[in-house]
């Protein structure tokens, strides 16, 4: 019976950090997703994984976001409106490694002010190494650093 709830803590040991360590980005931060703003500068210096998630706050009716391939993303070219997430509070999980983009379809937010973002998806936080197991026995020290000597000369 004890080994049953050892291996479930175990088990719940490993999954644990990696759920715990996923980040929840506002995309924007305080100003959101609009247009004028430097989303380039944004993404910057963020890491994004698997697991994580963009929120994009925007007022609902003013802005959408489409999530579209590299070409689209370069040349702002607008998806069908009913691939639009719209209710002003759209959460992306990130759930693949790659490159990834968004735009808003908004009149020309994305050609004219920028309301595009691409970013780089990492694999999932890698678990902690599990620690080395205690061991009962002890190597002696060597008697020398590998057969360096240090001289104080």
């Amino acid at each position: 019976m004890a080994s049953k709830h050892l291996a479930a803590l175990a088990i719940f040991a490993i999954v644990l950090p990696a759920v715990a360590m996923a980040t929840e980005f506002t995309v924007g931060d305080d100003q959101g997703w609009t247009i004028n703003f430097d989303y380039v500068a944004w993404a910057k210096d963020k890491v994004f994984h698997v697991g994580d998630k963009l929120v994009f706050k925007y007022t609902a009716g003013r802005h959408n976001v489409f999530k579209v391939n590299g070409t689209v993303f370069t040349n702002c070219t607008i998806p069908p409106p009913n691939e639009a997430l719209t209710t002003g509070n759209d959460v992306i999980t990130l759930a693949t490694p790659g490159r990834k983009w968004y735009i808003c379809g908004v009149n020309d937010h994305c050609a004219n002010y920028g309301q595009k973002l691409a970013i780089t998806v990492l694999e999932e936080w890698a678990s902690p190494a599990p620690a080395p197991s205690p061991s009962t026995t002890t190597a002696p020290a060597p008697s020398s650093a590998y057969g360096i000597s240090v001289s104080g000369h």
